[in-house]
């Protein structure tokens, strides 16, 4: 199939992505706009995934807040950034503000996998293994494939990047950030968060994440 300038000028318009990754986007899904979109998104994401592992130096960035209407539930998260110039800029500032206000809702406990302690997640790690074997005899094969579904689970019921974004649960909280990185162009990572709620009890170190 024959790809167009307008055709290329119509999926730039769309994605903002540049005229050469549009072209080959319609060239390699034979000319179909949806899927070339998908495509450029993809590819944009990977990029993303790339920066993000860059080991980009990220001392910038802003604390944004949530307090909810009857002032009995706040949060406070630090997302950075590489320069002060993003942490201005009004998308920036909004991707923060919509972490807090995912952070009220969902109420994770820690940012990211790694956060999680060992402790805890073989604790849970036993937990499942145990449910998985009362509920009646499978190989062994069986039950570590049910324990690895579960503990995904519960993954996304504490850790802030594996849960559903609060606004759209199509898709997690990663890919957000993965999407907030491909448009803003740095690096961007989400530090910390406590979440404070009138007569709830509080963590040891007074914070609900990393």
């Amino acid at each position: 199939m024959t790809i167009s300038a307008q055709m290329v000028k119509d999926l730039r318009d769309a994605t903002g992505a540049g005229p050469l990754d549009c072209k080959k986007a319609l060239e390699t899904n034979g000319g179909d706009v949806q899927k070339a979109i998908d495509w450029l998104r993809e590819k944009g994401l990977a990029k993303a995934a790339k920066k993000l592992g860059a080991g980009r130096t990220m001392n910038d960035g802003i604390i944004s807040t949530y307090v909810h209407h009857d002032k009995r539930l706040a949060v406070m998260v630090e997302v950075n950034c590489e320069t002060d110039f993003v942490a201005r800029t009004e998308k920036f500032q909004d991707f923060a503000y919509n972490i807090a206000i995912h952070i009220a809702n969902l109420m994770p406990r820690y940012v990211r996998r790694e956060d999680v302690p060992a402790a805890v997640v073989e604790a849970e790690r036993e937990l499942q293994k145990q449910r998985a074997m009362n509920e009646g005899k499978k190989p062994e094969n069986v039950i570590e494939k049910i324990v690895d579904g579960r503990m995904e689970k519960f993954y996304e019921e504490i850790v802030l990047l594996d849960q559903p974004f609060v606004k759209d649960d199509a898709k997690k909280v990663s890919q957000l950030l993965s999407e907030a990185v491909v448009e803003l162009g740095e690096s961007i990572q989400i530090n910390r968060f406590a979440r404070f709620k009138i007569g709830e009890s509080v963590d040891a170190n007074g914070e609900s994440g990393a």
